[in-house]
């Protein structure tokens, strides 16, 4: 079997739920090695304090960095040759202007997790988040797509789209691109309250939605362009996506329901085929059926599960993916294996807890 030299990567933003993903896929990654984690807010203080789950897993003696002082020390002289950024959104761009200026490895990769880079037009960002973007100069460096959806090598930059994005994607996308279904695209998804970031308010709280469910944002969720331009992908023609957001009484993972209509009536079990032959090659992480997926099965994988069901042109895709994992951290070690050359399933062949 052929063996990789150990490639050094750090976590730029490092205490939301999401980074500690990262940090446990990096912990059982065989090729990506720790190099620092950084956050100006905690500077000296163990990681583990952040991340007590991970103690005994993490490097003994890991604490968190300052962005200067680790800009200078190591990323300057290319002791770091991976970058996720695990940054709030229109932070992300700041550090982005900052750490691509020259004078960093000139064979570097950055996996963006916030929504900077998520639009090739900065105006469409600014509009959405409502934040002035800082390095509108290296929007075009980065790659925004499901990782399934990208044919081609290795990347320079990418971002992983946000979670809702990555579960209607995965379940519309495949429809869409074959030329079996006409818009639009309605998606009802809910979501589990690790989704809302690790500091509470008022109405994401977990205590607050433990035995609720309620609609929010209805058609004007901010991940609804991002979902009419990947589901478009790669014709540049936006599909029309009506998508209707839910807080869930869970943690983690994303159920979503797509409804589209087919040009013409076919069989679920021969679109079920269709889907697996399409993805097949896009590597292991999304399997259609016909029968119904559940969060079970998908938490704490890097896994989506589609199930497909029809009623003459009427068309029903089921899509459970985890939303810390497949929908974020997952998706971005997916992207940082693909712009190192490594194959996709590097480090992410996980197997969920069953039970929790």
């Amino acid at each position: 079997m052929e063996t990789r030299d150990a490639i050094s990567v750090a976590v730029v933003g490092g205490t939301g739920y999401v980074a500690g993903e990262v940090l446990r896929l990096l912990a059982g990654h065989p090729v990506f090695r720790l190099n620092a984690v950084v956050s100006h807010a905690h500077e000296g203080e163990p990681v583990v304090r952040a991340f007590p789950h991970l103690a005994g897993v993490l490097p003994d003696g890991l604490v968190f960095r300052a962005l200067p002082e680790w800009t200078e020390r190591d990323w300057r002289a290319g002791a770091a040759r991976g970058v996720f950024l695990a940054l709030p959104h229109g932070e992300t761009s700041k550090v982005v202007a900052g750490l691509l200026d020259g004078r960093g490895p000139p064979d570097a990769h950055l996996v963006d997790l916030s929504a900077d880079f998520r639009y090739p037009d900065a105006a469409d960002f600014e509009r959405i988040y409502g934040v002035e973007h800082a390095a509108k100069g290296h929007l075009a460096d980065f790659t925004c797509l499901v990782p399934e959806q990208h044919d081609g090598g290795p990347v320079r930059h990418a971002v992983q789209p946000g979670c809702f994005a990555t579960a209607v994607t995965l379940a519309a996308w495949p429809f869409a691109r074959l030329g079996l279904t006409e818009g639009p695209v309605f998606a009802s998804a809910v979501t589990g309250s690790s989704g809302s970031g690790r500091t509470p308010r008022e109405t994401t709280h977990h205590p607050a939605r433990r035995s609720d469910l309620v609609a929010y944002l209805p058609l004007a969720h901010r991940h609804e362009p991002e979902m009419c331009r990947l589901i478009a992908y790669p014709l540049g023609e936006g599909w029309e996506v009506e998508f209707v957001a839910h807080s869930g009484p869970f943690v983690r993972g994303i159920h979503a329901t797509v409804r589209m209509t087919l040009r013409e009536p076919v069989a679920a079990e021969r679109l079920v085929e269709r889907v697996n032959e399409w993805y097949g090659p896009r590597g292991p992480f999304v399997r259609a059926s016909a029968g119904m997926p559940h969060l079970t099965g998908v938490v704490g994988t890097n896994r989506c599960d589609l199930g497909v069901a029809t009623r003459g042109r009427t068309l029903v895709v089921t899509s459970a993916l985890d939303n810390l994992v497949k929908g974020a951290a997952g998706g971005a070690v997916q992207w940082m294996n693909r712009a190192f050359g490594l194959p996709d399933d590097q480090g992410l062949r996980l197997g969920g807890p069953g039970w929790f």
